[in-house]
């Protein structure tokens, strides 16, 4: 994957207060994913996920991400973190579990019927999470880029890679802040 890092224009921290809460993640996203000219700054690859690191709102870490069709995350967690993203351009689709999971102790879980969650994000349209939440990102298009902006606070201590088959869900591995940056 082309590693893009170049800094972006930084943006105001929010003053006062222990950090940014979701609705001031999610306001910084959709404000971001607004911003045209930056949006248009980011080199797009056809055959890999481009980034840029950007300023997040009182301390939290944000990311524009490039994503060409066919492109998705895998699932994973944001190691305790909140925060927000949204679709700057194209279209997005999230897939997500409706369950607490438990974060230590564990390499295999079942999960039970019914929370699987799925939402579609397309140009400006953007979502706020919880420190458990448990998602996939995905690009489906056969032929169009799409464009996000993500917001964590705290920044993200590490992320939890799963892979899933049916019902399922394995801890396949722990990446920490210096394997992505």
């Amino acid at each position: 994957m082309p590693d893009v890092r170049t800094p972006a224009r930084p943006r105001p921290a929010a003053t006062g207060g222990p950090g940014p809460g979701a609705a001031e993640l999610l306001d910084f996203v959709r404000r971001t994913a607004a911003d045209a000219p930056l949006v248009a700054s980011l080199p797009l690859d056809p055959e890999g996920r481009t980034w840029i690191r950007l300023e997040g709102p009182g301390g939290s870490e944000a990311w524009l991400i490039g994503w060409p069709p066919g492109t998705g995350t895998g699932w994973h967690d944001h190691g305790g973190s909140h925060g927000a993203f949204a679709t700057a351009a194209g279209t997005l689709t999230e897939q997500s579990l409706a369950a607490q999971l438990p974060t230590e102790g564990w390499k295999t879980l079942e999960l039970a019927d019914g929370v699987d969650r799925q939402r579609t994000l397309a140009d400006g349209r953007g979502r706020a999470f919880g420190p458990h939440h448990v998602h996939q990102v995905l690009n489906l298009s056969p032929d169009a880029h799409a464009v996000s902006v993500h917001a964590y606070y705290p920044p993200l201590p590490l992320m939890r890679r799963y892979s899933r088959t049916g019902p399922v869900l394995r801890l396949e591995e722990v990446e920490r802040p210096e394997d992505w940056r």
